[in-house]
């Protein structure tokens, strides 16, 4: 079995310490042999465990790794790497309202802290300039802990809104909580991996940049850089291999300005060491680079091909059917306006737990992929409506129009929703019956009746934000403006 030693008694630089020889128990072999023959390499080295990726031809005759069981960081070598990163760092860094200089004394790191822990939150699945925005917002309205803390849920939510992952917001609140009650912002790694929805990367980054803290942090930027200053083309996703990432990260991290330099890492990792075109000639630590060098040694190898691409699994097809409720205020059908100015949509809050937990949607119920025709949604509507919101379409209530509006279709991390989405707008037979939607109801779902003006203000996610626009167009397009809508005395054909 080849395996490249790389242990802290070796006294030579980072940049001697690249595979140009593999050293096997039987005999030698060259990297850059193996590159030109795959299977020699395939004979004398541990295998990948998966194969790299079928479309790039590179990846496939990439000379194998290390074996990153036995990577280990020199002193010399994690110095040469800071000495290169930091002065880079501290010149080209970007300009981000979250990066800023902690005032004096145990409350000046406490602000800190609470700005990294924000903003490294929305980050996570979101990129830098949408980020800004919204961290400018909420730092805002929520400057300290103590203030997020005395928030509620949805006024979160509605601070969120568009930024997706929603979990997030939940766990941000949460643990902002938390900490209040105790009454003292954690300082260490171990201590914020106990505050609710914290892991390691955000102790990392918060215990680090605002505390001082000696530790690492590892997300997906600096993944990338370890990948390819050690040329690793292990699986990133396996347990085994992110263990020794945090490992390595843990020894070239700099003791005495740790925050800076694992910052550094993420920045490097964010511009100029990005996923397709690394900018190698600009790289302070590029000869360092393992994987540079071997893309130099032989041009079937890519600088690209590491860190592995693992292919995503498949996300599940799910349908729904989703009707947008407007109750017409006016108790005569035939006064109303067409286009609903003010008419209120009835919204239903989702349970406390699962996808988009706690947030405010229109009436949706999830149909079978062969019942998405319009005859079957509407039944299934129906006694959605019926069961749980207590609305009887035929009795309790005058349908003034119903009508498909269309199809939306929203990609979540694991799921694609198809959402058709129908229009009902309708009249109640009492009175009462208006108030009485506002009641809970059946399994204890939340109810509320908002105007146009409210909506506009929710803290709606991006799909039901989508529909909400569709059913707004579909009625400038299709209703005519101030039109009476008399009553719908409607066959049995069109009921269907």
């Amino acid at each position: 079995m080849a395996r490249l030693k790389v242990n802290s008694s070796s006294s030579l630089p980072l940049s001697t310490l690249a595979p140009k020889t593999l050293i096997s128990k039987s005999h030698p072999v060259t990297a850059a042999s193996m590159a030109k023959s795959p299977k020699a390499a395939a004979a004398t080295t541990r295998r990948p465990t998966r194969k790299p990726r079928a479309a790039s031809a590179s990846a496939a005759s990439a000379p194998p790794s290390a074996d990153i069981e036995d990577l280990a960081v020199p002193a010399s070598a994690a110095a040469a790497v800071r000495a290169g990163l930091l002065p880079w760092y501290d010149a080209h860094r970007r300009d981000l309202p979250w990066r800023f200089s902690a005032a004096p004394g145990r409350e000046g790191k406490e602000e800190r802290a609470y700005a990294v822990w924000v903003s490294e939150v929305m980050l996570q699945q979101t990129r830098v300039p949408v980020v800004v925005d919204y961290y400018s917002r909420w730092m805002a309205r929520w400057p300290t802990v103590e203030t997020l803390a005395a928030a509620t849920q949805e006024e979160v939510n509605e601070m969120w809104a568009g930024l997706g992952y929603y979990r997030r917001a939940r766990f941000l609140l949460e643990g902002a909580k938390q900490i209040a009650e105790k009454g003292e912002f954690p300082s260490t790694a171990s201590t914020l991996r106990q505050v609710r929805g914290i892991g390691d990367y955000t102790a990392g980054a918060i215990a680090s940049i605002a505390f001082n803290e000696v530790t690492p942090l590892v997300d997906g930027n600096v993944v990338r850089v370890l990948s390819r200053l050690f040329a690793i083309a292990d699986n990133p996703k396996e347990s085994s291999t992110v263990k020794r990432f945090w490992e390595l990260a843990g020894q070239l991290v700099d003791p005495s300005r740790p925050g800076d330099f694992n910052q550094a890492m993420m920045e490097l990792g964010a511009t100029l060491c990005s996923k397709t075109k690394p900018g190698c000639s600009q790289c302070p630590v590029s000869s360092h680079c393992q994987a540079l060098e071997l893309s130099r040694e032989n041009p079937s190898v890519g600088v690209t091909d590491y860190p592995r691409v693992v292919p995503k699994s498949k996300p599940r097809c799910d349908f729904a059917a989703v009707c947008v409720v407007e109750i017409a205020q006016c108790l005569e059908p035939d006064m109303a306006d067409r286009r609903g100015k003010d008419n209120l949509f009835l919204m239903v809050k989702r349970p406390e737990q699962g996808l988009l937990a706690g947030l405010w949607e229109f009436p949706s119920v999830l149909v079978d992929e062969s019942k998405t025709d319009l005859v079957n949604r509407r039944k299934e509507m129906d006694t959605y409506l019926k069961q749980l919101l207590g609305i009887d379409l035929k009795r309790t209530s005058d349908v003034i129009l119903r009508e498909d509006v269309g199809q939306h279709v929203h990609i979540f991390s694991h799921i694609r929703l198809t959402m058709n989405v129908e229009l009902v707008i309708l009249t109640v037979k009492v009175v009462d019956d208006v108030g009485r939607l506002c009641e809970k109801g059946q399994d204890n779902a939340e109810l509320k009746l908002v105007d146009e003006s409210s909506i506009d203000s929710m803290g709606l996610t991006s799909g039901i934000r989508k529909v909400y626009n569709m059913v707004k167009a579909f009625k400038m397009k299709k209703l005519p403006e101030q039109s009476p809508m008399p009553t719908r005395k409607r066959s049995r054909r069109q009921k269907q």
